[in-house]
């Protein structure tokens, strides 16, 4: 499973560099994480509890940096075993691009699955991987910006809350 995108973060290279290799940081942005420790230079260990389809598992795995250049561009490489579950791996190309805004990340994530995780079938692998990729990358820009300030579009209905999904469809 391939998957590609980019985000634009409102922080200079270097503040979104340092993020990426900031232990806590990680934790706060991997989905299910319970656990992340170590270092850039000698990798990290983490800790992840997650549930694809019907298989709920905790992976235990590493992940090392590689390729790193300062502030540009760095590789990230994980696996992590879930026991019966199976296993997980890939690697991401993460890219970091100055802009008027602040920084342009653009990321190439590639995964692997194994076990009986691989056999819910690639509609599901992949769509919880997109699902998981996005919701790093989301968390991430929200760590790194800070709290984002609300749009028009989730401003409070007439009763002062929000409307759920189930409200938007039956107009209540």
């Amino acid at each position: 499973m391939q998957m590609t995108d980019q985000r634009e973060i409102k922080a200079d290279p270097a503040t979104v560099f340092a993020a990426l290799l900031d232990p806590d940081v990680l934790k706060a942005c991997v989905p299910g994480a319970q656990e992340v420790t170590g270092n850039a230079e000698e990798g990290y260990s983490a800790t992840v509890v997650q549930k694809v389809g019907p298989v709920k598992a905790t992976f235990k795995g590493e992940v090392k940096m590689t390729d790193m250049v300062v502030n540009e561009k760095l590789t990230i490489n994980g696996e992590g075993k879930g026991g019966a579950a199976g296993f997980a791996k890939g690697g991401a190309v993460v890219t970091l691009t100055a802009t008027e805004a602040g920084t342009l990340l653009s990321y190439d994530v590639e995964a692997k699955v194994g076990g009986k995780l691989a056999q819910l079938g690639s509609r599901i692998i992949d769509g919880f991987a997109k699902k998981m990729a996005d919701q790093f990358f989301t968390n991430f820009q929200q760590a790194v910006e800070g709290p984002q300030e609300p749009t028009e579009d989730a401003a409070p209905t007439e009763e002062g809350k929000k409307k759920g999904w189930l409200g938007k469809l039956t107009g209540r």
